[in-house]
């Protein structure tokens, strides 16, 4: 799996993570997911990713977004 892709499951399942969490924990947990939603959203402006970052020191293959 590239990069890119691992990139884009890890922002969906902490979009859903925290949806759970919010929904059956406590309603602060949906700023996780506003977090994860201006992350996606600055990454695509300047390619900067912290994820893409920390995936990348653990050996996932680079794909075309992230370098």
């Amino acid at each position: 799996m590239s990069l890119d892709r691992t990139v884009m499951v890890f922002a969906g399942c902490m979009v859903l993570a925290s949806l759970a969490l919010g929904y059956f924990v406590h309603p602060a947990w949906f700023l996780l997911n506003a977090f994860v939603g201006l992350n996606l959203i600055q990454s695509s402006f300047t390619g900067f990713c912290p994820a893409a970052i920390v995936f990348r020191k653990l050996g996932v293959k680079p794909g075309e977004a992230f370098r």
